[in-house]
């Protein structure tokens, strides 16, 4: 049960938010191989005396519609959150016409332990969604 908060200006378009949303689910779907139906996105839009960032940061120009994309789910190898952070890139730059100097990333992991929902059926195994059993490895489970 993946959560993912965006931090975005206010003032931005409902259609452009579904696209964000929509390019970062299908970026998870595709790479961490979550069910479709495990989608929780929440957008922040905040005021621009609250979203303080310099007009250049490592080097890059980032415009006024920069984004703080926060994502928080169990452990994944490094290779997967590579992949995961390129997805959404692509995504992103295809759904919603974002830059790629305009999206910055983080992962926030946590223990499978830490994660309820009604209705939630975890395998005791491998402390995943039990939809998600056939696309894990056995260093995977046991990891």
């Amino acid at each position: 049960m993946p959560l993912i908060n965006v931090y975005l200006r206010q003032g931005t378009p409902s259609e452009y938010r579904r696209n964000v949303s929509l390019g970062i689910h299908k970026a998870m779907v595709d790479v961490l191989k979550i069910p479709q139906d495990d989608q929780f996105h929440v957008f922040h839009e905040v005021t621009p005396d609250n979203f303080q960032m310099q007009p250049v940061v490592f080097g890059l120009r980032r415009s006024e519609r920069a984004m703080l994309i926060q994502l928080s789910f169990n452990h994944r190898t490094a290779e997967q959150k590579a992949e995961l952070f390129q997805a959404i890139v692509d995504n992103l730059r295809l759904f919603a016409d974002v830059p790629e100097e305009d999206i910055l990333m983080m992962i926030t992991e946590t223990a499978r332990e830490n994660w309820w929902a009604a209705g939630r059926v975890v395998n005791p195994t491998t402390g995943y969604d039990e939809r998600m059993n056939d696309v894990l490895t056995d260093a995977e489970a046991t990891s």
